[in-house]
């Protein structure tokens, strides 16, 4: 056992005389979460020691090229959080909040190695046969539906009415689940990445849905995801099976919600990029790129765990420590972006999608449904614009993500 303080990190800065520990969480990240990662960068450099919720201690990495490094290397940063220290020594509970988003599952993000190849196959041949069956016919079904449901009311909240539903539905779709079954995951899914102790009761709801939903296309197959899980070659259990679907269900829904959100209020905030897109003179495609380098849905990637001592961004990680992943503050590091108003159009090395053999297998079925969600609304909505000045458009931060609160338009009816 370290006989330092179990509050920090062992070789942590705050040890030697630092200020205190930068909270992740709370009234200040959610407000003013990159102005905490600029503080830390310039306290810290590329690595930094935070907390978490609980006041659990990690190393957030704040640097583009450190962030790589630890997402390419698996052997010396892994996925599985059982090696995690705090975890092995009691301090995170088994109802902890971090516990969705952190600890170890049976699936393929918590695993390395051959585990992790096993599953991972599972999930891409899944994922491959649901974009063969037409995503884009699903995408574009569910996005009218959504729209009829405000067209003739000359207005709309494009967060609460639109973006925060339509990914959920043609995810549960792609499962085979029902569309009531999508509605009811919606609120759950938000909850579990806004973490808090609702995140672990609406976690377990998630479990239990999914888990119908696994015994349903067990005595009932049909042309789906959740079909294509279980008769698999590589012979998942049902543990498996129930991860699986809440990992595709979880980060799927939650990641492109929050991106489709962030590409509207792009579009909406330009006058000069609205007209360049109904155009044709700008595709949706290139500012999503842009989304994703300035705003990435996801903002802090869970989590990494030091396989063994090890240098990093100048500071000493000990074996078993916990490293999050800053997907945001990465994007903009000064070393890569020194200008960050200039264009990063055809550059796709951003972090928005992780990197390494765990970068998100999904990725193609976001900007499709991204893709078709802003084509239908803009053909389908005439005069469509923010019913609010830009500078009354808000967001709140969880430590993963930074969501926008609404986004309320109007059109001509």
């Amino acid at each position: 056992m370290n006989d330092q303080s179990p509050d920090v990190p062992r070789g942590c800065p705050v040890a030697h005389g630092s200020p205190e520990l930068a909270r992740l969480y709370g009234p200040d990240a959610a407000t003013d979460p990159l102005g905490i990662y600029e503080r830390l960068r310039k306290e810290h450099g590329s690595v930094a020691p935070v907390l978490l919720e609980g006041d659990i201690n990690a190393w957030l990495v704040l640097g583009y090229r450190d962030s790589r490094r630890v997402l390419d290397n698996p052997r010396q940063f892994a996925r599985d959080a059982r090696i995690w220290r705090d975890w092995q020594e009691g301090r995170v509970a088994e109802n902890h909040p971090l516990v969705p988003m952190v600890a170890w599952r049976p699936d393929c993000v918590s695993q390395d190695g051959e585990a992790h190849r096993r599953l991972r196959e599972a999930v891409n041949d899944g994922l491959q046969a649901a974009v063969g069956r037409g995503i884009r016919r699903h995408a574009t079904y569910f996005a009218n539906k959504q729209i009829d449901a405000f067209a003739g009311a000359g207005r709309a909240d494009l967060v609460a009415d639109y973006a925060g539903y339509l990914p959920m539905l043609i995810l549960t779709r792609l499962l085979g689940a029902t569309e009531a079954d999508g509605r009811r995951l919606v609120e759950s899914s938000a909850l579990v990445f806004q973490g808090g102790e609702e995140a672990i009761r609406h976690d377990a709801i998630i479990r239990e849905i999914l888990g119908e939903l696994a015994d349903r296309k067990r005595a009932e197959p049909g042309s789906d995801f959740t079909t294509g899980l279980l008769e698999h070659h590589a012979a998942l259990d049902h543990d498996e099976i129930v991860s699986h679907l809440r990992l595709v269900l979880v980060a799927g829904h939650s990641t492109t919600s929050n991106l489709l959100a962030r590409v509207l209020q792009l579009i909406l905030t330009d006058d000069a990029r609205l007209s360049s897109l109904i155009s044709g003179q700008l595709t949706i495609s290139a500012l999503v790129e842009e989304v994703m380098w300035n705003s990435p849905p996801l903002s802090v990637l869970p989590g990494r765990f030091a396989v063994s001592d090890v240098e990093l961004g100048g500071h000493r990680i000990e074996e078993g420590d916990l490293l999050v992943l800053g997907l945001a503050p990465g994007n903009l590091d000064p070393e890569v972006r020194p200008d960050p108003s200039a264009s990063m159009q055809g550059n796709e090395s951003h972090l928005a999608f992780s990197a390494g053999p765990h970068e998100c297998p999904g990725q193609s079925i976001g900007l499709s449904i991204i893709e078709i969600a802003v084509d239908v609304l803009l053909h389908r909505l005439p005069g469509l614009r923010l019913a609010v000045p830009p500078e009354e458009i808000t967001s709140t931060s969880s430590t993963w993500m930074s969501l926008l609160d609404s986004l309320p338009v109007e059109f001509a009816v």
